[in-house]
């Protein structure tokens, strides 16, 4: 394997630092401005009720725990038997990966494929898994985000749901036809294989046999309608505890917030963090919306200050802990060099590209 260009290197490093110095830019500016409120906060810390913080920490497990199930179902309804605690290593582990290292955006699904092969799965299964996940969790939050709206009397079109789940649906679809009917693809496969071997100067069967191996994986990827039901299920609880962590940290601290300030403030905090995925949890920026949609709901600023520190703390720092001493336990050689997951998956396209 060819050396990496030293360009490269030099602006991987680069914007490695410059995530560095905008993480400590956005805190230092945070804390500027909230330095007066994190004393207030200080002199209320005697008075936090540590048995909702209990229900916090467990709260977030269970978030993590639905997520773990979520790829247990998708994995079972391919035919990949997952036990529930390997699974949830694995997303404890790619989510501390995804949180906090740079890069880990992409590098939690390598890990997460290449943890499925180890468990059976081939290929195509192991990324359909990945993607039905993704999607899942998209529609999960959008049903989530609208009937919170819906309930704390807000006027808002369905379209945005309608839109997710439409495409959720036509995805499993046409993965269920595809799965149940693949020598349907061969012939459109076999044209369009035809073309690319044209343009590279390649015979016109090379790469037909790796075609057909995908086909052949490909009748595996059936999600029957009870399946689907079950993983959506957990996919959405996933989203629920996660609100709830965030009300019982506010009640650790006597805050009690009505359930459309709630809702607003983790809809923000969670559009935030997607439009922002170079910081490593959104840090810093989540932490400034959410508090300032609370103390525009009325909560007392302290108290809503400490609210989401209880919050971040459990639901951010304590879980990618608890994901990095898996890692270390059980992945401390998986991801010890980004080259060997990227390797692995080059290796992985390489055996089933039709036009490798």
């Amino acid at each position: 394997m060819s050396a990496e260009n030293p360009a490269r290197r030099n602006w991987r490093r680069w914007l490695r630092v410059g995530i560095v110095v905008l993480v400590v830019v956005i805190l230092s500016v945070e804390a500027w401005f909230v330095w007066p409120h994190l004393e207030q906060a200080w002199d209320h810390i005697g008075e936090i009720n540590w048995w909702w913080v209990l229900a916090c920490i467990v709260a977030a497990l269970a978030s993590m725990d639905s997520y773990a199930q979520v790829q247990r179902v998708l994995m079972g309804s391919a035919g990949v038997r997952v036990r529930q605690r390997e699974s949830l290593a694995v997303i404890l582990a790619s989510n501390s990966i995804s949180q906090t290292m740079p890069g880990g955006q992409v590098l939690a699904p390598a890990f997460i494929y290449r943890e499925s092969r180890k468990w059976g799965a081939t290929p195509v299964v192991a990324s359909w898994q990945l993607v039905m996940s993704g999607l899942l969790a998209g529609v999960g939050l959008a049903v989530l985000g609208l009937g919170g709206a819906l309930l704390a009397g807000a006027k808002t079109s369905p379209y945005s749901v309608v839109f997710s789940v439409v495409g959720f649906v036509a995805f499993a679809i046409v993965m269920q036809y595809v799965a149940t009917h693949p020598e349907s693809l061969e012939g459109p496969g076999r044209r369009v294989l035809g073309w690319i071997n044209n343009l590279r100067d390649k015979p016109r069967e090379h790469g037909v046999e790796r075609l057909k191996r995908i086909l052949d994986q490909l009748q595996s990827v059936q999600l029957k309608r009870r399946a689907a039901g079950e993983a959506f299920a957990w996919s959405l609880f996933n989203w629920v505890a996660d609100v709830v962590c965030l009300a019982f940290a506010c009640y650790a601290v006597g805050a009690e917030p009505g359930f459309a300030a709630l809702m607003v403030a983790y809809a923000a905090g969670k559009a935030v963090g997607t439009a922002l995925p170079l910081l490593p949890g959104g840090i810093g920026v989540v932490d400034a919306v959410l508090i300032s949609a609370f103390t525009a709901s009325g909560i007392p600023a302290a108290d809503a200050l400490l609210a989401v520190l209880i919050y971040r703390i459990v639901s951010y720092l304590l879980i990618a802990l608890i994901g990095w001493v898996v890692v270390a336990m059980r992945y401390r050689g998986a991801i010890s060099s980004r080259d060997d997951i990227r390797t692995q998956m080059e290796r992985e396209e390489g055996d089933i590209s039709p036009a490798g």
